[in-house]
């Protein structure tokens, strides 16, 4: 995310923080009051969040603003969605998925559909290694700190009381970076992790027709925001009746895919190919 955007995040956060403070509310109050949750608050007035333009009129309704005030706050948040939101690099201060890592460490449930590569919680050190590798003007220091933060957030996946729920066609299994032998170990890693008791795996096979062509990647964090992935960035969407339009969306995927043993025998299977790939022809 550019400079100049965060800036103006954080002015908008700390305008409605001071409006709150002047109130004489807390955030857990307002948030009941708005109808949003209280993470919500938090993060819009810490600058981490850009409330779309429905929490915002709530927000301010709740804090009983004058007209003048209420098209100040407008005014705000018009000036961060009018500057470039910039793509994420693992050289910038804030590198990609960092968005999705604050969301789903404080999710307990997690629900995500990937259709280009894999989850990044399911990525070995290496695979996230070619992601990172992959976006512009990294360096080698910065990709490995970016792998590093990467792989101790996968530690989510093994805590009781949390369920993870992963989507993705088959075809996300066959796009492969780097070597076969990469991708088997990957493939290893994802059979380990489809045994947890706290993981559940879905993939739809390429046999089956989708019932929604796929357009991007997206996770839902408990019922109360989705991490929407684009080519230039990350955005947390917290409207209701977008949630829930995900929300219907992830299901279709859900009930077309195939868990437990058919998910492990076609693992399996595509380990299989992947062994023959890396098998010197004879001749």
């Amino acid at each position: 995310m550019g400079s100049e955007r965060r800036e103006r995040m954080k002015t908008l956060g700390a305008r409605l923080r001071g409006l709150r403070v002047e109130a004489g509310l807390t955030g857990a109050v307002l948030a009941q009051r708005a109808g949003v949750g209280q993470p919500t608050v938090s993060k819009v007035e810490n600058g981490r969040m850009v409330p779309s333009l429905d929490v915002l009129g709530r927000m301010s309704l709740a804090l009983d603003l004058d007209e003048v005030t209420a098209r100040e706050v407008r005014d705000l948040l018009a000036a961060v969605e009018a500057t470039p939101d910039t793509v994420e690099t693992p050289g910038d201060e804030s590198p990609t998925g960092a968005v999705l890592d604050e969301v789903v460490r404080s999710a307990r449930l997690v629900r995500s559909f990937q259709c280009v590569v894999l989850p990044a919680m399911l990525q070995s050190a290496e695979y996230a290694r070619h992601v990172f590798d992959s976006a512009p003007n990294a360096t080698p220091e910065a990709v490995g700190r970016a792998v590093a933060a990467r792989v101790e957030r996968q530690s989510l996946l093994y805590e009781p009381g949390r369920e993870s729920v992963f989507v993705l066609p088959e075809g996300v299994l066959r796009t492969w970076p780097g070597s076969p032998a990469l991708m088997l170990a990957q493939l290893d890693r994802l059979l380990a992790v489809e045994s947890l008791s706290t993981v559940r795996l879905g993939v739809l096979p390429w046999r089956r027709a989708v019932p929604v062509m796929p357009r991007h990647g997206f996770t839902l964090c408990d019922r109360a925001a989705v991490v929407v992935e684009t080519f230039r960035g990350e955005r947390v969407l917290d409207d209701s009746s977008e949630v829930a339009a995900y929300e219907d969306t992830f299901t279709r995927f859900e009930e077309a895919a195939v868990f437990g043993s058919e998910v492990r025998e076609l693992l399996l299977q595509v380990m299989a190919d992947f062994r023959d790939l890396d098998t010197p022809a004879t001749r």
